[in-house]
């Protein structure tokens, strides 16, 4: 649904305000990606894992050794760990990315606001004495 004009003249504005007061997180933010990680990817991590617990099983039913080496095993194993990391990477990512974007949001409005409660608290101390 695209925004009206008016909408746009506010996003617009605020934007400029962004950039005025701020340029480095504003540049920051604008080249972030928030995008959440495809779920494609998480399905195939969660795949290799299911695929690597079933390898590490079956290299213990199977004596397949190399050098007193279960094989198959270890061979499960790697596969279960990358499975693992596959799905942990894309689910942190995600998050880390969204939640920075949001706490550097907060943080700049809350320092901007706390900044001018400080001065304001300062000029009225200042004038009293």
């Amino acid at each position: 649904m695209p925004l009206s004009e008016h909408e746009q003249r506010l996003l617009d504005q605020i934007e400029r305000a962004l950039y005025a007061e701020d340029p480095k997180f504003a540049t920051t933010v604008r080249g972030a990606r928030l995008r959440r990680p495809s779920r494609r990817r998480r399905l195939y991590g969660i795949a290799l894992f299911a695929a690597g617990v079933a390898l590490l099983v079956f290299g213990v039913i199977v004596p397949l050794k190399l050098a007193s080496i279960p094989i198959v095993s270890v061979l499960g194993f790697l596969v279960m760990f990358l499975g693992a990391l596959l799905t942990l990477s894309t689910l942190t990512r995600g998050a880390t990315a969204a939640e920075e974007g949001a706490k550097n949001i907060g943080d700049a409005s809350h320092r901007s606001s706390l900044a001018q409660r400080m001065e304001e608290r300062f000029r009225k101390r200042f004038e009293e004495e």
